[in-house]
């Protein structure tokens, strides 16, 4: 029921925002962020503070603590975890608050409505699952996080639609964040990308974009079906 209300949530704010911007979502529409903006400002349904795209943590949580798990036995403290494009999502939060793991949780969207919101849910009182753990909110452009990240920081990076949402404004953007997020990787970090594309399209542009010297190996699981879709999660690691 919790995913169909989400569901049924994500029509009901896009055909709210497409009203509201009157033809401007064609094409680049969700690399706008002007339609965030509008989105997230939005009166929440219900009594939850978050909205997810796709799905939340709960669906992708038996993927997450393994890679957290694996990380946590690489570094001496918490677990850095950078989201690219967290907008109001659970995801951050939800990380922070149930993983048993500590984790150095930092969220960043280019939309500053979205980062307001989830300052003020932070402000408002949130217990972590760990006690070291910790959790922020930046705005930044996923295509340009050298304001709020140094090479090579993260040990988990966590592309949640932002690559779809950035794609619809060209490929090159796309490009851009990917190369971003590799940038930020530490060496035997991962990036995970979920996304609803099929692996025959998402699979021969990750390997073209990750091509470097640091030797980048993607692989593919496949999630659900969540309300009958099939969603996919695309796994950048080091291949050394």
């Amino acid at each position: 029921m919790a995913l169909l209300s989400r569901m049924f949530q994500a029509r009901t704010l896009a055909a709210g925002v497409s009203r509201a911007l009157a033809g401007s979502l064609a094409g680049s529409c969700l690399a706008d962020r002007r339609l965030w903006d509008q989105l997230h400002a939005r009166p929440r349904l219900g009594n939850d503070p978050t909205f997810d795209w796709f799905f939340g943590y709960e669906e992708v949580q038996g993927l997450l603590l393994p890679l957290l798990q694996e990380s946590q036995s690489q570094t001496a403290g918490p677990v850095r975890v950078l989201d690219v494009g967290c907008g109001t999502s659970s995801l951050c939060a939800n990380l922070y608050a149930k993983s048993p793991q500590p984790v150095d949780v930092l969220g960043v969207d280019f939309s500053p409505v979205a980062v307001a919101h989830m300052n003020r849910r932070l402000e408002a009182g949130l217990d972590p699952g760990h006690p070291d753990s910790r959790l922020r909110f930046l705005q930044a452009d996923a295509q340009n996080l050298v304001p709020v990240a140094s090479s090579g920081s993260f040990e988990l990076v966590l592309d949640k639609g932002t690559w779809d949402a950035v794609a619809r404004g060209g490929l090159p953007g796309s490009y851009r964040v990917l190369s971003e997020c590799l940038r930020v990787l530490s060496p035997r970090g991962t990036l995970v990308q979920f996304s609803d594309e099929d692996p025959d399209v998402r699979l021969p542009c990750l390997e073209q974009g990750s091509q470097g010297s640091r030797g980048w190996k993607v692989t593919v699981q496949e999630l659900g079906p969540f309300g009958g879709i099939t969603y996919f999660a695309y796994l950048v690691q080091s291949s050394h």
